[in-house]
């Protein structure tokens, strides 16, 4: 089966399969697969479980995919991450995008201006990250592998930037005083005029300002006229039309005057400097911007330390972090932070772990406890032993989500691309049809070109291109920082139209760490009964009979079965004990009013009975969390209404709903059931739980939040992780997520509104009507201050505060 293909059909694809088991699911996978239309041959090899197709249209990938997937095998996925750097605009993401789409094996692609960074779907084993960063450099972008990124690379630029500021101030600073000194003051042009003739003037301008170009400006040369011949204009395109046609244009006044007519002899060398001046101060503030928007992943990835005291042969010493395998013992002293995840062996102490609950008071830790790399030891020492390295920590899974989160594009960016698509040359059109009407209507050839080289300059696509990416980096990061993880971007946008949220009970409202609060009779014969069963489960209210019954000797259980959203069975001393809710037995006799009783306390009453016949009941209460009220509270000051759903028996459930003043309440619910109540409560719900039969509802909510003290699989289900057990981090998460659409939406309308507003204006659409025409040097000033009104108004969502009612 292993076997090359054929040479027939003009493409190859191979894809590693899901789901193959057996000889009979090779057959099957090549049978789905040669029945497509356009496939010539199919390989399918069971030991590295891939396919192998030669295929020509109309068959492609994706239709293989959908193909394979429908009969059971879908193709694995995999996302790659490139650092991207030379992306200036939002028509330089779309190209990188472009470019990566069209790439073998790709199925998706992102690429994100704020981050420098692009993330792309993939086929597994059909792209690889080289080949695609490789595709990308071709296209005019510093592309690596985000694993081979140079962590140095943002200040070199930083520093590259400042010193072609300095060097370009230096330079234009002469050209400026010569040419606007003297229009401000009269005296100092006449002096002027008097010690160095026009033409020297000129001619030394004409030297300065093309040794600005050459070197500060040479960035907007080298990338915008290769994207410009490339049919593929993007904002460097337009600097690098708006100061070469000003440059131009005044070379000819300069060194052959005769060409233009004397009324047109002027020249522009100051626009050319100065807008190379101007927007290199703006790209210098934009990339300080950018490091205050990214410094929430870099705070977290200062937390981890880089050594560690670990014991070893020879007792301990410091090494490496980075070398650290699990099973290491290492030594946390007063003051450290702890490196990585793992189990408290040695010692007591208190842990700060603000940076992972958002909550400021220590917790105490003993023998036993976990302890998570990041946080910090405030007083004794503590001996641990490593459970998590690397990729696998707390802190590095954190750090992935907020980056995947950074990099997605939410639904409303998709108009912001169809627009910046087309923003690029219908600039330069509007451009040469503003030359073309003031050539015909205007005073003369300088005019048309000023008004020409003003719309170039002043339109700005950057400010497009970073508005939304930037709120989402900001508001993102400072969510982290609150408690609050976006798992997926696109979570943003959907919560921020919540309006109702449905909660889980158990370990979500209520503590979950549920205890044995009463026994009817009060037998230890039938505990230790009960507990027998109890013991083979794993639901927390059977771990809070067996904890009851630790003192005493219970006996072993034989043919256990577990009756979901009921209760469960065994064999115990030749007898057959159930237990469970009161919905699992026929007739509960007199115990059925007793556990009404404990209900009514917002207790859960558990049913025991023997060979069928129920012979008492017991209670298990759960406290209700301290925060839950004020969770509830606060949802209600925004707005959201508020649900209950559990598994719990209807009275149960209403005394803790009308403790937190909960009004909507469904319960005696199976698993099943909490996706059909979600279903029937969407569209605009949330739903937050833990556990795993949380996870159905988890996925079928438009939103999922996951308590981060819950289960994995819960973690998993979900969109949003609140890294805290604190309910109110639902309420901070809908404000977050509001925070930031309204930041979007503003930066959305300055951007838009900028460039239709004055593009106009620049054109010399107000002259007619006794208006100004603008200077090219203005709109290359107000074109840089553009993009730094959407980055400063995106940096005010670092000041966000968590919800508390």
């Amino acid at each position: 089966m292993d076997q090359k293909l054929e040479t027939a059909g003009s493409h190859q694809a191979r894809f590693h399969l899901e789901g193959m088991t057996c000889a009979s699911c090779v057959a099957r996978a090549e049978r789905v697969l040669r029945a497509q239309a356009g496939v010539s041959e199919a390989r399918v090899n069971l030991a590295d479980e891939s396919a192998e197709v030669r295929f020509d249209a109309p068959a492609t990938r994706a239709t293989l995919a959908e193909a394979l997937s429908r009969a059971g095998y879908p193709p694995r996925q995999a996302v790659v991450s490139l650092s991207v750097e030379g992306m200036t605009c939002a028509s330089c993401t779309g190209r990188v995008e472009r470019v990566l789409a069209a790439q073998p094996g790709v199925i998706a692609a992102q690429a994100n201006l704020a981050a420098r960074r692009a993330s792309v779907t993939v086929w597994e084993g059909m792209a690889d990250p080289a080949q695609l960063a490789a595709a990308v450099s071709r296209a005019g972008f510093a592309a690596v592998p985000q694993a081979a990124a140079d962590p140095g690379s943002k200040a070199r630029e930083m520093a590259a930037l400042r010193r072609d500021l300095w060097l370009a101030a230096l330079l234009t600073l002469p050209i400026f005083l010569t040419e606007m000194g003297g229009h401000l003051i009269p005296a100092f042009h006449h002096w002027l005029m008097g010690v160095v003739p026009m033409q020297a003037q000129w001619v030394a301008q004409s030297l300065l300002a093309a040794l600005v170009l050459a070197f500060p400006g040479r960035r907007f040369l080298t990338k915008g006229l290769p994207a410009l011949a490339r049919g593929a204009p993007d904002m460097n395109s337009l600097v690098a039309l708006g100061t070469l046609a000003a440059f131009a244009y005044s070379c000819v006044a300069t060194y052959a005057p005769a060409l233009l007519p004397g009324a047109a002899r002027a020249v522009y060398f100051e626009a050319a400097a100065v807008i190379v001046v101007l927007i290199l101060a703006g790209r210098l503030m934009e990339a300080r911007a950018r490091g205050r928007a990214g410094a929430a992943i870099a705070g977290l990835l200062d937390l981890a330390p880089k050594l560690a005291l670990v014991e070893g042969p020879e007792g301990w010493a410091e090494r490496p972090v980075a070398q650290i395998i699990p099973g290491a013992r290492l030594r946390i002293l007063p003051g450290a932070r702890v490196p990585l995840d793992g189990v408290v062996e040695e010692g007591a102490s208190s842990l700060d772990e603000s940076m992972l609950t958002g909550e400021a008071l220590p917790v105490s830790k003993a023998p036993g406890d976990r302890v998570t790399g990041g946080t910090l030891n405030t007083t004794g020492a503590l001996v641990m032993r490593v459970t998590q390295v690397g990729a696998d920590t707390v802190l590095a899974r954190i750090v992935a989500m907020v980056e995947e989160a950074q990099s997605a594009k939410l639904p409303v960016q998709a108009l912001v691309d169809r627009i910046t698509l087309w923003f690029v040359p219908v600039v330069m059109v509007l451009a040469a049809a503003t030359v073309a009407v003031w050539l015909i209507f205007g005073p003369g050839l300088a005019e048309a070109l000023v008004a020409g080289v003003s719309v170039l300059i002043i339109a700005c696509p950057c400010a497009m291109g970073l508005a939304t990416p930037v709120s989402i980096m900001v508001g993102t990061g400072r969510a982290a920082e609150l408690g609050v993880l976006f798992r997926r971007g696109e979570a943003l946008q959907t919560l921020a139209d919540v309006t109702r949220v449905a909660f889980d009970k158990t370990g979500t409202l209520t503590e979950g760490k549920p205890v044995l609060s009463d026994l009817k009779p009060a037998s230890p014969h039938l505990l230790r009964l009960a507990a027998a069963v109890e013991a083979q489960s794993e639901h927390p209210l059977a771990r809070a009979v067996v904890a009851a019954a630790s003192g005493l000797d219970v006996p072993p259980a034989q043919g256990f079965a577990s009756r979901t959203g009921l209760g469960a069975e065994a064999m115990v001393e030749g007898q057959r004990v159930a237990v469970g809710a009161a919905r699992m037995f026929d007739d509960c006799g007199p115990w059925l009013r007793e556990g009404e009783g404990f209900a009514v306390q917002g207790k859960t009453p558990i049913y025991l009975a023997l060979d069928g016949k129920v012979m008492g009941v017991m209670a298990v209460s759960d406290t209700v969390k301290p925060q839950a009220a004020a969770a509830v509270a606060a949802l209600r000051g925004m707005g959201v209404e508020s649900a209950m759903l559990t598994g719990d028996a209807q009275r149960v459930a209403l005394a803790v709903a009308s403790d937190l003043r909960i009004t909507q309440v469904h319960a005696e619910l199976m698993p099943g059931d909490k996706v059909n109540i979600i279903k029937g409560l969407r569209p605009g719900v949330a739903f937050v739980g833990d556990g795993i039969n949380d996870a159905p509802a988890l996925a079928a909510a438009d939103v999922g939040l996951a308590i981060g003290t819950g289960t994995d699989i819960a973690i998993e289900a979900a969109e949003v992780v609140l890294t805290s057990g604190d309910p109110q981090g639902v309420a901070t998460a809908i404000h977050i997520s509001r925070a930031v659409l309204r930041n979007i939406k503003q930066n959305l309308v300055w951007a838009f509104g900028y460039n239709a507003a004055l593009i106009p204006v620049a054109a010399g659409a107000l002259v007619p009507f006794g208006g100004p025409q603008l200077s090219p040097m203005l709109g290359a000033g107000a074109m840089a201050l553009s993009s730094v009104f959407v980055l400063g108004n995106a940096l005010r969502l670092r000041r966000l505060q968590g919800v508390r009612a």
